[in-house]
């Protein structure tokens, strides 16, 4: 049976990168759904020749704080402070799990009601993932002692449904984070619980406001919505992700023909977490051109000017 492909990965001929990718704008730490420490992805993405990082954990700035903080930055990367948040579209349920993710990049981070709002997103994920818990529960599936098994979490951290997964994995429920998520875990699965929180307008503005750039992340889908484009577009959205590791050859095409053609920034990144792979197997399948280098830097600078 052929394998069963990645969540946001397409059928097509993949992308060849023509050399290592120096750029990737998308990706994720311990302190939210990734499993790496923020200074070991650092290390990891400078060795495999990226020269600008955005570190993009779910609702928290956490880890880019520690490695700011701790100086773990290896000389010759720029860091970029980042975030995806998951913004709930509740009058869309064609869209996947009725959401959509935007990430801010160039972030200011010291922006107190930025932080206040990333607490409250933070809030409702820790509630979202208790009800996920007593639900695999009363399905005969207690994850408990595995969970308290995992790496500890700080205040700071954002719980999301990958590490329900990987207690799932330890007690031999599932066998991979795909298969949770394929079984229970996503929307109409038993395990599912509905997310609360920003909606994509209200995300964009928060980043906005925070003088950072919003860029609507592995959003394949984005020539086929274009209502939904431009509702973002008028919120203040910048940039879509044209250039995300999973996308095939003809969606790459097709990307970046749509951003083009609406005046959106293209971003680009592998969207890295760890549980499959080392950083340096997922970089090798990452192309983000060197062009989409100066108009992010262009839009990010005038950001933080006006925000």
């Amino acid at each position: 049976m052929p394998a069963r492909p990645r969540r946001h990965e397409l059928p097509g001929d993949p992308v060849v990168p023509p050399a290592p990718s120096a750029i990737d704008l998308h990706t994720h730490t311990a302190r939210s759904d990734g499993i790496l420490e923020p200074s070991e992805l650092v290390t990891q993405a400078v060795e495999a020749g990226v020269r600008l990082l955005a570190i993009t954990d779910h609702d928290t700035l956490a880890g880019v704080r520690e490695v700011v903080a701790e100086r773990t930055v290896p000389a010759g990367l720029e860091l970029v402070p980042g975030i995806e948040l998951n913004a709930v579209v509740r009058d869309r349920p064609e869209l996947r799990e009725s959401e959509v993710h935007i990430l801010g990049l160039g972030l200011d981070l010291d922006d107190e009601t930025l932080e206040a709002t990333l607490a409250r997103q933070r809030d409702g994920r820790r509630i979202r993932f208790d009800r996920m818990v007593r639900r695999l529960a009363e399905l005969g599936l207690p994850i408990d002692d595995a969970l308290e098994a995992l790496p500890s979490t700080g205040e700071d951290d954002a719980l999301g449904r990958p590490r329900v997964a990987r207690a799932m994995i330890a007690k031999g429920y599932v066998t991979s984070i795909e298969d949770a998520f394929l079984r229970y875990l996503s929307r109409g699965r038993p395990g599912y619980v509905p997310r609360e929180g920003l909606g994509p307008v209200e995300a964009i503005r928060a980043i906005r406001a925070a003088g950072g750039i919003a860029s609507l992340a592995h959003f394949s889908e984005a020539p086929q919505q274009g209502a939904v484009i431009t509702e973002l577009q008028d919120a203040g959205l910048a940039g879509i992700e044209v250039y995300y590791r999973t996308f095939d050859a003809p969606t790459v095409a097709v990307m970046e023909a749509f951003a083009a053609g609406r005046g959106l920034i293209a971003t680009g990144g592998s969207d890295y977490h760890g549980d499959s792979e080392p950083y340096a197997a997922t970089h090798a399948a990452l192309w983000v051109p060197p062009t989409v280098e100066r108009p992010l830097r262009a839009a990010m600078a005038e950001s933080a000017a006006s925000p």
